[in-house]
Parts: C-alpha cells; sequence; structure tokens
C-alpha cells in the first residue's frame, strides 16, 4: 500500500503546458491587433500630408518657398480643411486669394454690377419689392421675404426662381463672394420646424444658397447667414415697419474686403434656365 500511494503523489500532469501556451497565444494575438491598428493609413490624412507637401516643396517641378503662408490643418473629415484666420490664430491675417485687389477697380466692377442689378430688378424696385444700395466695398441686393416665402416657411416660392436665375446669370459672371443673409420681423414664432426667428431666418438664407449653387454659382463663394429680428431696417410697432424687416439681403463682398476669396475654376455646370410664371414679371 505504500508503494502504490507513493506512485499516486510521484504523478505529474502532462497537460499543465497548455495553459501557458493559451496564455502566451493570447497575448500574441493582442499584440498583433495592437500592431495592425496603429500601423493602418488613415486615407484622409495622407492626402493631406502629401498634397500639403507637394505645394510647399514643388511648383513645377522647382523647389519653392511659402514662408508666411497659411499651413492647410485637418480636421477629422477627409477632404475638409481649416485655413490659418484670426479666429483660429494661425496663418496670415486674411487669404491669399484676396490679397493685392485693386480698391479702383473693385469699386468700378461693383458700379457695374449694380447698375446690371438695378435693370434686371426695375419692376420690383417698382413696387418696392427690391433695392440695390451701392456702399464702397460691397453692394447690396434687399428683397422682400414675401417675394420669396410664404409666411412662417423656408420653402422657396415657386415665383422666386426665375428671379433668383437672373441675379444668378450677373453672379456666374463676377468672381466676388457673396452672402446671403435672411431678416425677419419680431413677431415671435416656435413651432417644431422652426422654434425662433434666427431658425427661420437661417432656414431662409440657405434656401437662397441651395438655389444660387443649382443655379451654377460656386458654392465656395456663398456663405448663408441668419440674422432673425435683431437688425431691423424699420421700426416693428406697425405692420409697415415689419414688413419691411422681413427680407432677404445679397451682399456681393469687394475681392479686397472679403475674407475668403473666390476660386475661378472647377466652376459648376451652367443650368437651364426655370420657365417664367405668368404672376411674374420678367
Amino acid at each position: 500500500m505504500a508503494r502504490r500511494k507513493r506512485s499516486e503523489d510521484e504523478h505529474e500532469n502532462l497537460e499543465r503546458w497548455l495553459v501557458s501556451y493559451a496564455d502566451f497565444i493570447t497575448l500574441l494575438f493582442a499584440f498583433f491587433v495592437v500592431m495592425y491598428s496603429i500601423s493602418s493609413i488613415n486615407e484622409g490624412k495622407y492626402r493631406v500630408l502629401s498634397r500639403t507637401l507637394a505645394e510647399v516643396f514643388m511648383e513645377d517641378g522647382r523647389k519653392v518657398s511659402r514662408a508666411g503662408e497659411p499651413v492647410q490643418i485637418y480636421d477629422g473629415a477627409p477632404g475638409e480643411y481649416l485655413v490659418g484666420s484670426p479666429e483660429t490664430g494661425l496663418g496670415a491675417e486674411s487669404p491669399e486669394p484676396t490679397a493685392g485687389a485693386d480698391p479702383q477697380q473693385e469699386q468700378a466692377r461693383l458700379e457695374a454690377v449694380a447698375d446690371r442689378l438695378e435693370a434686371v430688378l426695375s419692376p420690383y424696385i417698382q413696387d418696392d419689392l427690391a433695392v440695390v444700395k451701392r456702399h464702397e466695398f460691397w453692394l447690396e441686393v434687399e428683397m422682400k421675404s414675401g417675394l420669396f416665402f410664404p409666411s412662417g416657411k423656408a420653402a422657396l416660392a415657386p415665383e422666386s426662381l426665375p428671379v433668383l436665375y437672373r441675379l444668378s446669370e450677373i453672379f456666374r459672371e463676377i468672381p466676388n463672394p457673396i452672402n446671403i443673409e435672411g431678416h425677419t420681423d419680431n413677431m415671435p414664432i416656435s413651432t417644431a420646424e422652426f422654434p425662433s426667428n434666427w431658425v427661420l431666418s437661417s432656414a431662409r438664407a440657405a434656401a437662397v444658397v441651395g438655389q444660387l449653387t443649382r443655379n451654377g454659382i460656386d458654392p465656395r463663394r456663398l456663405a448663408a447667414i441668419g440674422y432673425g429680428e435683431y437688425h431691423p431696417v424699420a421700426e416693428n410697432t406697425a405692420e409697415e415697419g415689419r414688413y419691411r424687416n422681413r427680407r432677404v439681403v445679397l451682399v456681393v463682398m469687394s475681392n479686397g474686403a472679403a475674407r475668403y476669396g473666390a476660386p475661378a475654376q472647377d466652376a459648376p455646370p451652367r443650368p437651364a434656365a426655370p420657365p417664367v410664371p405668368a404672376t411674374v414679371k420678367p
């Protein structure tokens, strides 16, 4: 009995190595997963890096210097960049396309554009539905919201499409940036779609921007701005004043005063003119 008991005590488990082996395989798998994850190439970052290096070191096969120019910075979305600006504290104070603009030529261009706009909008100007205002560094095309939108809505009325197309024909021939501003009166609005006048004015400005892009205007030239009721041109105490405050303003900026330049390349194709409704003046 003693010999048999001693034999059982001396027996060894020959499969204990499997536990260590399994731990080793698990750690090895985790190691390769980590290595693969850090070695994967982000396609967006790779394009940004390659394009930036190419622009910095090469131009027409020659090495060039671009000291002092704003650096493009990747913000997390492929194909989108942040350019140095006073808000970000990066780069120069204004983009390169606006530099060197001749103030006299810009002013003469704006004057010529204003003359054409007044000729196109003359029926609406006579009916007090539109007005063209001239300034030294920009011009404004102020149009009553009733011409574009039903009350409390941000969908463009069909009657407004020919008007915007006529304006787009002029805007396509100039490189200037254009700001579209939406304004409302002080009558409160609170719906599921538009919880405030600020939201309504922004949606209306965005609707006009969308139509201008469909008319062939480069979207890089456009900006949609909603001011709500906070920049009135008349008192809101009477309906006449509220009528004047409900407006959409297209501001054609001088290239020398614009924050962002207007690239002339890659312009969208020119669309066909929409049919003119019988209720709209030519």
